[in-house]
């Protein structure tokens, strides 16, 4: 039998939901209701995936839970600072134009905001170390897919996941995803009891903005239509 459907999230024109989602960086404490991340998860699973075979699994941390991997995580990077095995190739090994202005512009905007200059390893390594804290956010979602699947199904995924984020949105909620996690893909699989079959996507932090942190007030420029867009007519 299916479980009912949650109560319906607030209206969110889809629109304003895309306009407003950017990656938040600094959550609130204040937990979020478990019915506002069940709408949320029961919206999401309505995208699309080839043959409807929705590959994706969901797990959502809270409270110790969330502790324990972020603990795990943290122990591991503080007594081994710059090991990472990653668990897929998400960024290429050679960086060419306009993907490596983008990346580099992005990052110096982030750190020139809080402060931080390109010499200050240091701060530098401390606030990439915030992602695995899910930046303070009291849910961290962590996304698997089975490894027998292929590539279209993680294209089936990042609709899954963006929709989540949207869904999110229409709760009042702040996300960021994070492929980060996957630099240590192996800990959070022994961390969560992954199943032998089971391959770390990404996570996504959930939680309320923090609207006075400066981090937040970053957004992200966006290339012109005519950049990327061609429109075929003969």
């Amino acid at each position: 039998m299916n479980n009912p459907a949650p109560p319906e999230a607030p209206h969110l024109d889809v629109y304003e939901a895309l306009r407003r989602r950017k990656s938040i960086r600094a959550f609130r404490s204040e937990p979020v209701a478990k019915a506002a991340i069940e709408r949320i998860l029961a919206a999401a699973a309505r995208a699309p995936s080839g043959t409807n075979i929705q590959p994706w699994q969901v797990r959502v941390l809270t409270g110790a839970a969330r502790a324990r991997l972020v603990d795990a995580v943290l122990s591991f990077r503080l007594a081994n600072p710059g090991v990472e095995k990653w668990n897929y190739a998400y960024y290429p090994v050679k960086w060419k134009e306009p993907y490596l202005s983008r990346r580099r512009k992005v990052g110096w905007d982030l750190y020139g905001l809080l402060g931080i200059t390109r010499s200050d390893k240091e701060s530098i390594a401390a606030q990439h170390n915030r992602n695995f804290t899910f930046f303070d956010a009291p849910v961290g979602l962590i996304f698997t897919i089975d490894s027998d699947l292929e590539r279209g199904s993680w294209l089936d995924y990042g609709m899954f996941v963006q929709s989540v984020m949207l869904a999110a949105e229409a709760e009042g909620l702040g996300t960021c995803p994070q492929a980060c996690w996957a630099a240590h893909a192996d800990i959070v699989a022994s961390t969560l009891s992954f199943a032998a079959n089971e391959q770390l996507v990404c996570a996504v932090a959930l939680g309320y903005p923090d609207q006075d942190a400066t981090v937040n007030r970053l957004t992200t420029e966006r290339a012109a239509l005519d950049e990327f867009v061609t429109f075929i007519e003969v």
